[in-house]
């Protein structure tokens, strides 16, 4: 009888066994049915995309960046032309220039203007003998060698005896601007610009289309010059 028993507990000890080591086998291949490959296809799909969304983000942001640039130069050729015997016109048109990004010339006399010159209350000074001759027209030193370049001048001159200084009718007659916009502008410290533009305008036989001009001076800020640029309705960007 008590053999029996140990045969009966050996025979259930193996069957219990081969039972356990039978779910262990199926554990085991639960796990490794799990879709480690696939897994990592889709990683690699992911980094994929990723990486061809950024690309086609750099390039976007390089278009951006290249359009703005575009934008913001004018594409019509601007020259900021200008005399300036005491260097309050010269202030005027270095900001008109630096805000359009325009060439500036100025206008030097080839013989240089003293203070005894510029003595307005002196009836024999230079200056009040040359505005007293409708006919004067003192020299300019240098040339604009690339006006047919330009579509757009903008002409500066100081107001002498509620004129253009005559130098500026020698600028004006040396040149072809039957093709271009001109935009004169003054300095004074007073008087506005008056008929000096329309004069000027009349002494230039070959002249294109004429804008009014403006009265600036020194104490112009960036900002006034801005707000008379965009007055004028010009094709033109302002920095």
């Amino acid at each position: 009888m008590r053999k029996a028993i140990k045969t009966f507990l050996f025979v259930l000890s193996v069957m219990t066994l081969l039972c356990i080591v039978s779910g262990c086998g199926d554990t085991e291949q639960n796990s490794a049915s799990v879709p480690e490959t696939d897994t990592n296809i889709t990683d690699n799909n992911t980094e994929s995309r990723v990486s061809e969304n950024e690309s086609i983000v750099n390039e976007s942001n390089t278009d951006d960046s290249t359009e703005k640039n575009t934008d913001g130069e004018n594409k019509s050729r601007i020259l900021v032309a200008y005399f300036s015997a005491t260097g309050t016109t010269k202030k005027v048109a270095e900001t008109t220039a630096n805000i359009l990004s325009a060439d500036l010339y100025e206008i030097t006399p080839k013989e240089p203007y003293t203070d005894d010159d510029l003595d307005y209350g002196n009836s024999s000074s230079r200056t009040s003998i040359e505005m007293n001759d409708d006919s004067s027209r003192p020299e300019i030193s240098g040339i604009v060698e690339n006006m047919e370049d330009y579509d757009i001048v903008f002409l500066g001159y100081p107001i002498w005896w509620g004129e253009a200084p005559h130098i500026i009718y020698t600028f004006m007659e040396s040149y072809d601007f039957s093709d271009k916009t001109i935009i004169p502008f003054c300095t004074s410290g007073g008087s506005g610009i008056g008929a000096s533009a329309k004069n000027v305008h009349s002494s230039a036989s070959d002249s294109g289309m004429w804008l009014d001009g403006d009265r600036l001076n020194g104490s112009s800020s960036r900002d006034d010059i801005v707000k008379w640029i965009d007055s004028l309705d010009l094709d033109v960007n302002v920095q």
